[in-house]
């Protein structure tokens, strides 16, 4: 039988060294919908075109490891108007550790870190979160 694919084992190439992530989120493309109607149609509904593709913003988390300041790194690369741009690749690994699915992310810089709450009777994993804009993404299926 052929189930579906769990999602709690894949890996990120960002151009960093750690690629061990605990989250990926906003894999997404959305396209603009433009409404549209003529006066003179005899319909009283819009008509629907396709406009532009959207890409949402991907969301990279990871536990706070000592010594590892690469994100900060990067998003400290900006300067009004330049960044340092990567391409990154997410692949969802099946049991053998190969890909299955793989999202290519293009031209993409980190727009936010943020570090999660510090609370001192807590016993969670201090995170760190990178969101990354893009100019596109492909879908692979192997």
């Amino acid at each position: 039988m052929n189930y579906p694919m769990a999602k709690n084992h894949f890996q990120v190439q960002w151009g960093g060294t750690n690629i061990g992530f605990m989250e990926v989120s906003g894999l997404a493309i959305e396209i603009d919908v433009i409404p549209y109607r003529e006066g003179s149609s005899k319909e009283s509904s819009e008509q629907l075109m396709p406009g532009q593709k959207r890409y949402t913003p991907i969301v990279l988390k990871r536990g706070i490891v000592k010594n590892d300041d690469e994100f900060y790194k990067w998003i400290n690369t900006a300067q009004f108007n330049v960044i340092e741009r990567r391409d990154v690749t997410i692949s969802l690994l099946n049991e053998s550790h190969e890909p299955v699915v793989v999202w290519k992310v293009k031209n993409a810089f980190p727009s936010k870190l943020e570090y999660s709450p510090l609370y001192s009777r807590g016993s969670e994993v201090a995170i760190e979160s990178l969101t990354l804009v893009h100019e596109g993404l492909t879908v692979e299926y192997l």
